[in-house]
């Protein structure tokens, strides 16, 4: 059988391994992809550092990794509307097509997903096997590396989209990769003004090019002492993707009466909320959970033929050998968007 490189969490612990390894066998359901770029997620960053929670869900070995683009170089046989060498991404939730949520148009919330590069052998690698049902086809000529990042892009479409943008007052709280896109969908939506909050100077300079109005250190500054006297009332939208409980109380506090908010991002520990003040300002909390599959895809497709430029996010390019150099550079956050280049 023929061989691949491919980043492997061969055992629990911390760190990865790259091995050789058998190129996958496709089922006749799925294509072979030869991969060309691939972005490390947060996800892949925890499964790295070994955490509670990838102790809890991971079972090694295997090939982690889910964002990514390439092209088809192998197409199984049950397989129709799909050639080879097509530049493609994909979508990395596999669902089941049998559960209420699925047959209810809410297969982003299936009973029984499995994730790309966590239940499944992922695309840190050569090749990967992909179910033909969840690619995404690219245009011809399309940039492979905004291809890569369309799995974190369409969660900022599915939380910035499911508010109405346009002339209103936006607060973004974290201004990681996902904070950043939600940034420049609400420029392109056409915001009335975009507030953005980060502890991180470098990920509040990136902000800054991405369009942000106000730029708050949210380690000396109060957010709501700038949004409300910018907005005579208190902004209408909040895309929270910090995970942290402090920026989301001043997110919330920061809001409106009749505002409302999306919430991305993913807290380490149980998180206290002001109920009374969610219940008497009559604040909407909106829970985001990946990409709706796939209303979200075809809105983040139209919102890049429509210009939406979203290239300073993606601030580093490693070789694959050099995965230690490019986790390194994730942990101390000194970056936006990473990607590795098989």
């Amino acid at each position: 059988m023929a061989s691949m490189r491919a980043l492997q969490k061969k055992a629990p612990g911390p760190g990865l391994e790259l091995c050789e390894v058998e190129i996958p066998q496709i089922r006749p359901d799925q294509v072979l992809v030869k991969i060309e770029m691939a972005a490390i997620c947060g996800t892949d960053l925890h499964i790295y550092n070994w955490d509670t929670w990838s102790a809890n869900r991971v079972s090694p070995p295997v090939t982690i990794g889910h964002e990514f683009a390439g092209r088809i170089v192998e197409v199984g046989e049950n397989v129709t509307g799909l050639a080879e060498g097509t530049l493609v991404t994909a979508e990395g939730h596999f669902t089941c097509g049998r559960c209420y949520y699925c047959r209810t148009g809410q297969g982003h919330i299936c009973d029984d997903v499995k994730i790309l590069g966590v239940d499944v052998d992922g695309i840190f690698a050569e090749y990967a096997a992909i179910d033909a049902e969840n690619i995404w086809p690219l245009p011809d000529g399309f940039d492979p590396a905004i291809g890569a990042v369309h799995d974190p892009l369409g969660n900022a479409v599915h939380s910035a989209y499911v508010h109405g943008l346009t002339g209103k007052n936006v607060i973004v709280t974290g201004c990681g990769p996902i904070g950043l896109f939600c940034i420049a969908l609400a420029r392109q939506a056409g915001a009335r003004a975009v507030f953005a909050s980060d502890m991180n100077e470098y990920r509040i300079e990136l902000a800054k090019q991405l369009g942000a109005d106000h730029v708050i250190n949210g380690g000396s500054e109060d957010l709501e002492t700038v949004v409300k006297p910018a907005t005579g009332i208190g902004a209408d939208v909040l895309l929270e993707m910090s995970g942290s409980s402090q920026a989301l109380a001043s997110g919330l506090r920061s809001l409106r009466k009749g505002g409302a908010a999306s919430l991305l991002g993913i807290f380490s520990s149980n998180v206290s909320i002001d109920l009374d003040a969610v219940i008497f300002n009559q604040l909407t909390l909106y829970g985001i959970n990946g990409r709706r599959m796939f209303d979200t895809w075809f809105q983040m497709q139209a919102a890049l033929e429509a210009g939406l430029d979203i290239t300073p996010v993606i601030t580093h390019r490693f070789k694959f050998e050099e995965y230690d150099e490019a986790m390194a550079l994730m942990n101390s956050g000194r970056c936006g968007k990473v990607l590795l280049v098989p």
